[in-house]
């Protein structure tokens, strides 16, 4: 059983490290095609949008991003799909392979990592709830819940991606500080 773990953390750090390519190249396509939806309406672009929360609010943005802007943030919202898919699979993959590394020092934090890997896969559910809540006041449908779902459904999953990540940050520093240890302890 133990090498089968052993075998499949290798395969999980290889995956990892695919994902998180993954993850970087789309964020940097949603940057490119989310610079234009920059402005004084919408300071944060499309993170404007998504926190908005109000019908009025959302159509202010959108009246912002008259023209070619417009299309811009039909395209980052596409992306968005890809990006939720890789950073959910690759935050939820880091909690899993953190969590395993520590199943000996740490068997309570190692536990917790499914949790984290579980709250990540929530995070992005959310977010595809947000995303279709935003392409709907694109496509023009001005239903003043719309922009109330993407605002409630946006928070929770910053938080939930916010404590993934500490999670994962945590690990590591209790995975090294445990090497460190058990370094210490051979030399001596």
């Amino acid at each position: 059983m133990n090498t089968y773990l052993i075998k499949l953390s290798e395969q999980g750090k290889g995956l990892f490290w695919v994902l998180s390519i993954a993850t970087i190249l789309v964020i940097y396509a949603m940057q490119i095609t989310g610079n234009p939806l920059r402005n004084e309406v919408a300071p944060a672009g499309i993170v404007s949008f998504e926190l908005t929360g109000s019908l009025k609010g959302s159509l202010e943005i959108m009246n912002s991003w008259e023209g070619e802007a417009l299309g811009w943030a039909k395209i980052n919202m596409g992306l968005d799909f890809l990006f939720l898919t890789c950073y959910a699979l690759t935050i939820a993959l880091a909690c899993l392979l953190v969590g395993h590394s520590l199943r000996e020092s740490w068997p309570r934090i190692w536990a917790a990592g499914r949790w984290f890997a579980l709250a990540i896969m929530i995070a992005a559910s959310l977010d595809v709830i947000e995303n279709l809540a935003l392409i709907g006041l694109l496509a023009g449908w001005q239903v003043a819940f719309l922009p109330v779902l993407a605002k409630w459904s946006a928070i929770p999953k910053f938080g939930l991606v916010a404590v993934s990540l500490a999670y994962v940050i945590l690990g590591l520093i209790l995975f090294n500080v445990s090497k460190f240890t058990l370094q210490r302890q051979d030399l001596d």
